[in-house]
């Protein structure tokens, strides 16, 4: 893709508008709210999974998200009409489909190495490195896998506690 072209697509990544503000719940309370996180965090994983959109759109190869942008793109998949027609069609110019793991060692070892292809081509495409909170290690991006959705009207969540052995 030349510069013009990659630029053009960037600003209006950019400028893309997930949040319908006549809503009462945006796109980003909802994102908030079913992940346990701040508004804040929500509006800085929504810009990292304009990134990694931009990046697939660019690369050329397969890429893997965060766990922070992977549920940014699973939310933005069940707003249909946003994500196929305004997203993919009128703004990227190219239909992104997300496919699931087939699972397995050998789709673990090569989801954990295009993660790892995925965070060097951020580093050169945006001249930094991805932010750690929204794009953390390799061992944690694959090793706290253990994930269930929690009616939280009927049950209390307590953290565990990791204690560290000298």
């Amino acid at each position: 893709m030349n510069e013009a072209l990659s630029t053009t697509l960037w600003k209006n990544i950019r400028e893309f508008e997930l949040d319908d503000q006549d809503s009462q719940q945006t796109f980003t309370d909802r994102l908030a709210r079913e992940n346990g996180w701040s508004l804040e965090y929500s509006l800085r994983a929504v810009d990292e999974y304009k990134k990694f959109m931009f990046m697939l759109c660019i690369a050329g190869h397969p890429l893997t998200p965060s766990d922070e942008v992977d549920q940014v793109w699973h939310l933005h998949l069940l707003y249909t009409h946003s994500y196929w027609e305004d997203f993919c069609r009128d703004t990227l110019n190219k239909t992104i489909h997300h496919g699931p793991t087939g699972g397995g060692k050998e789709e673990s070892d090569k989801y954990v190495n295009l993660y790892g292809k995925t965070k060097e081509f951020y580093k050169s495409t945006f001249n930094a490195d991805p932010p750690a909170e929204i794009w953390p290690s390799d061992e944690i991006r694959f090793g706290e896998i253990n994930f269930r959705r929690v009616n939280l009207d009927k049950y209390h969540l307590v953290k565990k506690l990791r204690l560290k052995l000298k």
